[in-house]
């Protein structure tokens, strides 16, 4: 029986070209896994653009709440830092007159002792003196009492100020954080939009245009009267404008900034955010529904639209679409209030 040979080791260029097919076959096999990758639904990528502009309007709310508070601080600082000034001046005022009483004491050699007591003492000290001396009643310690009173006013103006330009500042910090919130829902949103086809992209831009278009055609006739139906009347007249978080008019408008503009042309002052004005007004049944009454939507209240009868309301509805006429049942109805 002859005896076997052992099979030569494999060659390093045979091993190189072994290796190569296999990460080849593995670098197709990718490939054509990425081809077969199906391509963005419509129906998937709509419903995830919805969920996140309505994220994005229950951000524009809370922007709007904090811009509101950021005005009324920035006001109130501006006042109290006005006040400051005036009795920074005040004060100067009063100094100047004692220190002309001083001098003029000191110039004839005849100081009174009231005034030997302020130039040598604070406020507080000096009137616990001079009344332990029965000369608080001088024209001197009146002057001085005055200059006392002053200089707390302007001691708590200063700290009133102080803390209002620290709550400013917070507010700016959680109007900045809020714009930016509402910026990441949106740029996301588009993102997604893009992955869709051309087609697709056009069939919702199609369906959008549409919505509005149909709702621009529409004039008010119902029944609303007074102030109820000059609401209904100036919302009527911005159908067909664009949506555009922040805003209150006249060119573009969010829902808030709608139903503010709105009943603001009937002389009536709503607040600036749809969770405030569902404190606005008096409580309504759905079923005793009128026009002009305002209708809230999600349980955080961040979405209001005005009704207008028969089941529908006047809204700005999102980023991308405009002011349109659609039904209540549209959204998730949570309550209405009469202003």
């Amino acid at each position: 029986m002859g005896t076997r040979r052992k099979p030569a080791p494999p060659s390093r260029a045979r091993i190189a070209i072994v290796t190569t097919a296999a990460a080849g076959s593995a670098l197709f096999a990718s490939a054509g896994g990425a081809q077969a990758e199906p391509k963005a639904d419509l129906a998937t990528v709509k419903a995830q653009v919805d969920e996140l502009n309505e994220q994005a309007e229950a951000a524009t709310e809370k922007y709007n709440k904090f811009k509101e508070d950021q005005q009324r601080l920035q006001k109130e600082a501006t006042q109290l830092q006005d006040q400051v000034a005036a009795a920074q001046e005040k004060m100067g005022g009063l100094k100047e007159r004692l220190s002309a009483v001083a001098a003029d004491q000191y110039r004839t050699g005849n100081v009174d002792p009231s005034v030997a007591l302020m130039l040598s003492a604070d406020p507080d000290n000096y009137l616990r003196r001079a009344s332990a001396q029965d000369i608080a009643a001088s024209s001197q310690s009146d002057l001085l009492r005055l200059l006392q009173d002053q200089q707390r006013r302007l001691d708590q103006r200063r700290a009133e100020a102080s803390t209002v330009l620290a709550q400013l500042d917070q507010a700016d910090r959680a109007l900045a954080a809020e714009k930016k919130q509402v910026q990441s829902r949106l740029a996301e949103a588009t993102r997604l939009l893009n992955t869709l086809s051309a087609a697709d992209r056009a069939k919702v831009n199609a369906q959008d245009s549409r919505s509005s278009r149909d709702s621009a055609r529409e004039t008010y006739t119902g029944p609303a009267s007074g102030r109820a139906a000059a609401a209904v009347q100036f919302a009527y007249a911005q159908l067909g404008k664009p949506y555009e978080w922040g805003a209150t008019g006249p060119g573009t408008f969010d829902c808030s900034g709608l139903t503010g503009a709105a009943w603001r042309a009937a002389g009536v002052s709503l607040p600036r955010v749809s969770q405030d004005q569902w404190n606005a007004g008096q409580r309504i049944a759905k079923s005793n529904l009128q026009p002009g009454d305002l209708v809230f939507f999600y349980s955080d209240l961040h979405h209001v639209g005005i009704y207008i009868g028969g089941g529908k309301m006047i809204h700005a509805p999102r980023t991308g679409k405009n002011i349109e006429i659609t039904p209540i049942e549209y959204m998730p109805y949570v309550g209405a209030v009469r202003p």
